[in-house]
């Protein structure tokens, strides 16, 4: 019953009372009967009604002590902002390799932050004379700031952002449910699941940058929805995503393209992984397929709204730097129109033993073009991209490698020391864009680093790295390739004889905190 209703019964009672007393009262004083004998009964109703006052008082203020007692029990409850009761429970607090965790083992919950800054610095050198020079220099390459939060046992949440260079961009945005047993699903902005190179997160990546191959044909993030099934040694996961929409630029593509009526096309991406072993820490091995269907891109970041068919509408752009991401040079790139749809193929080679670790990938681009196409700008012939590389990692004082069998990659690696550990690493790589009437140009990298893993939170790269193109990586006519028969430079293919190809060495590191 509610505080008001205890009062108004209590003032009712005291109301009947004091009526009670006072009728006698008024008969009395009205009768012209006031002797001594009336006076004292008088008196004795008046000591009368006292008693009850006092009896009704203490009557309040018991029901006045339940009630309230009763209102400390409710104020338990907890509202939220908009009035409505929500569930609540106790946390607890711990630092768990160095980073705030937050959660309730009992209900399933669990929250953390997860962020990460690298600071690259760059030099180049080895040019030949007379030809572009590339300038080195310093650059955040990520910082990045994310929550992310174990509802319960079935569902998760993250939201990732990054600031590199005060550039806003959104990373993961992903829910992600895990109630079916051996079934994972996801929805939002997230990475396909297309290479264990890209879909390892950058703080586990070994090299600074990832190869060529993996940066120009995997696919990365996009808007989409997928499901992932894991059952001992073969995991195989199918979605289907839209849009890129990491930043201002590529949203804005996608709204003006709609405005003239042209939708976004959907993508289809697939996997199958084979894990022999999956469960020996010390030793194992990594097979790995990966298809996706890619529709004609529609979000490309030079849209020139004075077009009626924009740049990248029906239209493939490649491009990539020599695994570089001080010096924003890309030299290799191809960009042409008509295409129908694109196939990417991709296959993995991996394995591991104790401190020891290899991974290789090959992947291939065939551009299927549309024959009817006013758009087309080359051959209607099918287009062949491809590239691969193959890298080696090893731990000098025994620390070991350790492979998540649940996404199908490697992550962080083990220490042997206490001071840390250092990770040596090898690397080749190689990427061709020219396929017949198409010359976006090819190129190789040789690459050496070293990683001084202090602690779970702090590492230092340093990679040494050796890069040659071939003439027709000319950074779309703008690098000189070579030298004419007279001996001066120029950035025609065409015209070249000698000195052929843009070649350079990199020497490249980084520091690295997550927390």
């Amino acid at each position: 019953m509610e505080l008001r209703k205890y009062f108004k019964i209590i003032i009712n009672i005291n109301y009947i009372i004091n009526l009670m007393i006072l009728i006698p009262i008024i008969i009395i004083t009205t009768s012209n009967k006031l002797n001594l004998q009336n006076y004292f009964f008088m008196k004795k109703l008046k000591t009368l009604q006292n008693l009850f006052l006092t009896v009704l008082l203490c009557v309040a203020s018991a029901t006045t002590t339940t009630v309230f007692a009763q209102e400390e029990r409710d104020d338990d409850a907890r509202y939220n902002q908009y009035g409505v009761k929500v569930d609540h429970f106790p946390l607890t607090t711990e630092a768990q390799n160095r980073i705030l965790v937050i959660e309730n083992k009992e209900k399933g919950f669990k929250f953390w932050m997860d962020n990460r800054v690298q600071m690259d610095a760059a030099t180049y050198f080895g040019i030949p004379k007379d030809f572009t020079k590339m300038s080195g220099g310093v650059s955040m390459r990520r910082v990045r700031m994310a929550v992310k939060s174990q509802i319960d046992k079935n569902w998760y949440g993250e939201l990732d952002l990054n600031f590199s260079n005060g550039v806003f961009e959104l990373e993961d945005a992903v829910v992600h449910f895990t109630g079916l047993k051996d079934f994972e699903f996801y929805a939002g902005n997230y990475k396909e699941d297309f290479s264990m190179e890209e879909t390892t997160t950058s703080r586990y990546t070994t090299f600074i940058e990832r190869a060529m191959v993996v940066s120009t044909f995997a696919p990365g993030r996009h808007i989409g929805i997928s499901a992932r099934w894991h059952r001992n040694w073969v995991r195989a996961s199918l979605g289907v995503s839209w849009q890129l929409i990491d930043n201002a630029d590529t949203r804005l593509n996608v709204e003006e393209l709609n405005k003239s009526g042209k939708g976004i096309g959907p993508n289809y991406t697939g996997k199958i992984v084979f894990m022999p072993w999956e469960s020996q820490p010390d030793y194992g091995l990594h097979l790995g397929y990966n298809v996706s269907y890619r529709a004609p891109r529609k979000t490309d970041d030079n849209l020139d709204q004075g077009e009626s068919d924009p740049r990248g509408y029906y239209g493939d752009y490649f491009s990539t730097r020599n695994t570089t991401g001080v010096n924003r040079t890309k030299y290799i790139s191809a960009e042409y129109y008509g295409v129908k749809y694109d196939m990417i193929h991709g296959f993995e080679l991996a394995g591991y033993y104790k401190g020891f670790r290899f991974i290789s990938e090959y992947i291939l681009n065939d551009s299927y073009m549309d024959k009817n196409s006013t758009l087309l700008s080359v051959s209607s012939d099918t287009k062949h991209f491809w590239g691969f590389y193959t890298q080696a990692t090893y731990m000098l004082f025994g620390g070991k490698q350790r492979y998540d069998s649940s996404q199908s990659e490697f992550t962080q690696p083990t220490r042997g020391k206490k001071w840390g550990d250092i990770e040596l690493m090898v690397r080749y790589d190689y990427l061709k864009l020219n396929s017949r009437d198409i010359f976006g140009g090819s190129g190789e990298n040789y690459a050496l680093g070293v990683v001084y893993h202090i602690n779970n939170n702090v590492k230092f790269l340093l990679n040494y790295q050796y890069s040659h193109n071939d003439r027709y990586a000319n950074y779309k006519g703008k690098a000189i390739i070579g030298r004419k028969a007279d001996g001066t430079p120029t950035s025609n293919p065409l015209l070249a004889v000698s000195d052929l190809g843009v070649r350079f060495h990199a020497l490249q590191c980084r520091i690295e905190i997550d927390f």
